[in-house]
């Protein structure tokens, strides 16, 4: 009796929706919702006031691919990393929701898109500081120093502090110092920020072969930077207090803010140096509380009457 032939069963079609989730995925939305944060209480600051809606429409569409294409490059880049990580199980390109050539396509068009919509829609500086945010965060730490250096987030995170000067030159067409103050905070935050995450994760990066601080070094280490980390990005918040628009609710909160920020770090370190694991991921959480109520601080005083 001869074989029945086999029946194929034929390949499920992804939804168009599905579709676009994906992409939107490849873009790291996460990480762009904190950089655009930031961007709008730099552009109140820097008019000292509202400024002209469409502008800052315009200035955070632009932010957004610029910050998108830098993630898509980041997602294509790193994938054979993200398949050995249990974070990054679920990334487009791991799960081949999406195929490399199609990431790499969307990244290109996105970044392109984004320096001309800013030239067009801002100026030209603006544009120069979205390219420059790009290359930042593909080239210097996601192909340089990630997979090199234990320092790699110090350096690297200088990609999350271009929104802040974006949005200031987009409203001037300069960069006042009150721009490189915000800048500064945002430079020492981040490893503040990220470092508890690799504590987390110690496992996951150590499995892909990225030298993250919490990989090569012990807690009580990774603890002690993260105090002082922690302690400059509190003290280098209190320079912002002499610009022009600042007033007693960023004072209030920078300090009040600042003070939980650092207790949260000491009390990390405490737990690390009596060889218990702690809570790095509230430290992580809380550092992005601390940044968006500071940010929010910002875009509020130079609003008010008084």
């Amino acid at each position: 009796m001869s074989a029945q032939p086999q029946t194929l069963a034929p390949r499920r079609k992804r939804s168009f929706g599905r579709t676009v989730k994906n992409y939107v995925a490849l873009t790291k939305p996460r990480v762009m919702e904190l950089l655009l944060v930031v961007t709008v209480p730099a552009m109140i600051l820097a008019a000292n006031g509202l400024p002209d809606l469409w502008l800052v429409l315009a200035t955070l569409v632009g932010g957004a691919m610029s910050a998108g294409s830098a993630g898509a490059f980041n997602c294509y880049i790193d994938r054979e990393a993200d398949r050995l990580m249990k974070r990054t199980k679920n990334r487009p390109l791991v799960t081949g929701e999406i195929s490399d050539r199609n990431a790499l396509v969307f990244a290109w068009v996105l970044g392109v898109l984004s320096i001309a919509w800013l030239y067009l829609t801002t100026n030209w500086l603006a544009a120069v500081l979205g390219a420059a945010a790009i290359f930042t965060y593909v080239v210097v730490y996601t192909m340089w120093l990630k997979g090199r250096s234990e320092q790699n987030i110090i350096w690297g995170g200088i990609a999350g502090c271009f929104p802040v000067l974006i949005g200031w030159a987009a409203v001037t067409g300069s960069l006042d110092w009150p721009a490189w103050v915000f800048f500064l905070i945002i430079f020492l935050w981040t490893p503040a920020h990220y470092w508890p995450l690799s504590m987390r994760y110690r496992e996951d990066y150590a499995a892909a072969g990225v030298p993250m601080l919490g990989v090569v070094r012990g807690r009580a280490t990774v603890g002690l930077q993260v105090i002082l980390y922690t302690w400059a990005t509190v003290v280098s918040s209190l320079l912002l207090i002499p610009a022009n628009g600042i007033g007693w609710i960023y004072t209030t909160v920078a300090l009040l803010s600042g003070g939980y920020f650092i207790l949260q770090a000491h009390r990390l370190y405490g737990s690390a140096i009596r060889g218990q694991e702690g809570k790095p991921m509230q430290v992580f959480h809380g550092s992005i509380t601390y940044l968006s109520v500071l940010s929010l601080a910002i875009a509020i005083d130079p609003l008010l009457p008084f």
